[in-house]
């Protein structure tokens, strides 16, 4: 009887699955699979007798263990209850070896910078930098988001999670080095001076980078655009990318028409019309001549970062991106399909240790009702997208498909936000609870109606309420965030101040755990096994307990910082214990780096240097090159399977290598809206490949963790 024997693991190295019979006599035989996707692996035998069996992988020749060798399954081709159909015995999906530990390194593409760069990191500097993690034993190379975020071509853009499209990458990442020389000596002299200029500075200048890119862009395209236009790999391209790209490029010919990207302000065009698709797509078109450069930058983006995907690969290197939860308000995706998001709603995270306040991203919030009735096609497409570049990937606020912190419009502070979806309270219940009638009517706060005429704040509702009327149900309320710090808590009598606290208590940490849990059931298990990426996940924050049930079931890396404890009991977390499921790190680009953060406190730095090193005595600032080696050295020691460091940490345990200023090497402060994502290391790539010491400095600590 012929049996299939399939099994569902994602591959991220290239790895090679085998299945392995063991016969009753004690002899065994390795089968090679095969996978079309990188996701389903599958081999087909030939079988009248019982077998055991199970599943190894190997990677550069080297076999990695895996439960499945410990736990043979049985399988008897007796037992298929038709033997005329095809028989396929299908195993549940295939978790990594238990060796599997990997180090990494964490650095925006924007930051890096080489001898040849343009002012700002690009896909070449990528290829280089891929070079130096490789050389130190590292496995894994993180970025932030490299979608286009060209709203107003402004250095308010620089917010790389705001993207205008998810599917576009941003044109400021060519690397022109890698594209056919200008033929005028004169330009080509120019852009050289420029480029020198641009790059020499501290930190990134975006608008400057950027303008210089496009001029250089439009130039060549004037020169090579016909002839690109018209090859077997551009029309490839356009073929596989079609659905996005020719929105895209309208969208982004009207921004630049109009001069601004918010459509609403447009004379015309302000929907994208399915019925243009045809002339925007016919070469013989005047409109098509009208977005065609976009089209040509695309293309050249798309064909760059693919090589550069390929080349990890060949150098064993995991390539990580990041999947924003958000998209720019003005952006061509709400432009595009506005029945996919909530206009009306802003999303923020609330109050924690980056912004008192809490955040107010901006975002326009999902309609996940719309999302959900054609079965998450825009994310399935996204995720897709994601795998032609990416073998892991983090997606950023996971909580958001759990629920995600609603603002409405034109609210901006954070206080004034709701969990949507949630389950509200009812009239009923507050009043049973044991608060009055009158104490609710008095302190919830007004219906805000949106006033797109007003842009200030000057008009701002107070935040001082207890509770909120629901967005969609104003005769249903939410508790409003830290509502115990406000004087409207204070003048409570304590039977009604015990009352709310209760009611809080259970509506932020108990009462929609298992709705929530349901909530993030509908959408998740669909993107997870949408691709053969691995799926990690920043789930910091205000984390209800049905995350960590979801994460466990779909097998989702959650993020560990030892700084950001996910019990609120402890000041610090415990490496030692991080879950094998994990990435373990110590800054991120949202939050100090490991030198801020030890001169932020003194206090708690002492604390740590005592009770966490165990090491006695007064705690030494600044930060020692030594004492930073030990830190990254007990994150490389840990159980996660991957421990990710950012570049400015790694750089922190050599005093002669790091840059001076610690300060300078932030890279976002969550709590400014409007912060300037400007960071750049301060040192070549070429420099860094260079210094032998500092790379088996490195090489030492990782094999030391056994992430070689």
């Amino acid at each position: 009887m012929n049996i299939r024997f399939e099994i569902e693991y994602r591959t991220i190295y290239g790895e090679d699955l085998f299945l392995n019979i063991l016969e009753h006599d004690g002899s065994q035989t390795r089968y090679p699979m095969a996978t079309r996707d990188g996701i389903i692996w599958a081999v087909e035998l030939s079988l009248d007798h019982a077998i055991d069996y199970y599943y190894t992988v190997t990677w550069q020749g080297r076999e990695k263990r895996s439960e499945w060798v410990f736990c043979p399954h049985a399988f008897d081709p007796r037992d298929v209850s038709d033997p005329d159909l095809p028989a396929v015995q299908r195993d549940a999906w295939m978790d990594a070896p238990e060796d599997f530990r990997v180090a990494g390194t964490l650095i925006p593409v924007f930051s890096l910078r080489s001898r040849r760069s343009f002012g700002v990191g690009d896909f070449g500097d990528l290829r280089q930098m891929i070079d130096w993690v490789a050389s130190t034993g590292q496995r894994l190379l993180q970025i932030l988001p490299i979608n286009d975020t060209t709203s107003s071509h402004t250095w308010g853009d620089s917010y790389p999670y705001s993207c205008i499209s998810v599917f576009a990458l941003h044109p400021q990442y060519v690397e022109l080095g890698a594209l056919p020389a200008l033929k005028s000596e004169k330009e080509r002299r120019r852009f050289d001076s420029l480029r020198q200029e641009l790059n020499a500075l501290s930190q990134i200048d975006y608008e400057r980078v950027n303008d210089a890119k496009l001029e250089y862009l439009q130039l060549l395209y004037a020169q090579e655009g016909k002839a690109t236009l018209a090859t077997a790999d551009f029309k490839t391209f356009f073929a596989e990318n079609e659905r996005w790209l020719v929105p895209y490029a309208q969208y982004c010919h009207l921004r630049d028409t109009y001069g601004t990207g918010d459509f609403s302000a447009w004379p015309d065009h302000q929907q994208w019309n399915e019925a243009d698709r045809k002339v925007l797509s016919n070469p013989r078109n005047k409109s098509f001549k009208d977005v065609a450069f976009y089209y040509f930058v695309q293309f050249i983006l798309a064909r760059q970062l693919s090589g550069v995907h390929a080349y990890a690969r060949s150098k064993g290197v995991i390539l990580k991106g990041d999947i924003p939860i958000g998209v720019a308000r003005h952006g061509c995706d709400v432009w595009q399909e506005p029945r996919y998001f909530n206009l009306n709603g802003q999303a923020g995270a609330p109050p924690d240790d980056f912004a008192e306040d809490g955040q107010n991203w901006g975002f326009p919030t999902y309609n996940w009702d719309e999302m959900l009735r054609d079965g998450c096609q825009w994310w399935e497409r996204r995720f897709r997208n994601m795998a032609r570049y990416f073998d892991a990937y983090r997606i950023d606020h996971v909580l958001g498909f759990f629920r995600i912190w609603e603002i409405p419009m034109p609210v901006r502070s954070g206080l004034l936000g709701q969990f949507s979806p949630a389950l509200a309270l009812s009239r009923e219940e507050i009043l049973c609870a044991g608060i009055s009638e009158q104490t609710l009517m008095d302190n919830v706060c007004p219906i805000i109606r949106p006033d797109r005429s007003s842009k200030s704040d000057s008009n701002a509702p107070s935040t001082n309420y207890l509770f909120l009327r629901d967005h969609k149900n104003p005769e249903l309320f939410h508790p409003r965030i830290s509502a115990g710090k406000t004087d409207a808590y204070k003048r409570l009598s304590n039977n009604e101040q015990r009352a709310f606290d209760a009611l809080y208590e259970d509506y932020f940490y108990h009462r929609n755990n298992q709705f929530w849990y349901e909530e993030a059931m509908l959408k998740l298990p669909k993107l997870v096994k949408a691709t053969r990426m691995l799926c990690c996940a920043e789930d910091l924050g205000m984390v209800p307990a049905c995350v960590q049930w979801v994460m466990d079931e779909l097998g989702i890396l959650s993020l560990e910082l030892e700084s950001m404890p996910k019990e609120p009991w402890v000041r610090f977390g415990h490496v030692e214990n991080n879950p094998r499921r994990s990435v373990a790190t110590i800054s991120s680009h949202d939050t100090p780096t490991l030198r801020m953060w030890w001169d932020e406190d003194y206090d708690r730095t002492q604390d740590y240097f005592n009770n966490i090193l165990h090491r006695e005595g007064s705690v030494p600032h600044p930060l020692p090159g030594w004492l930073a080696r030990e830190i990254i050295q007990r994150h490389l020691d840990c159980p996660s399977m991957l421990c990710v460091i950012a570049l400015q940490d790694w750089l922190a345990t050599d005093e002669h290598l790091r840059l001076r200023d610690a300060g300078a090497e932030r890279i976002n402060i969550p709590a400014n809206p409007r912060h300037y994502w400007r960071y750049r290391m301060h040192l070549n790539i070429e420099d860094l490949k260079h210094d032998k010491q500092f790379t088996e400095a490195i090489r030492e600590m990782v094999v030391t963790g056994n992430r070689i």
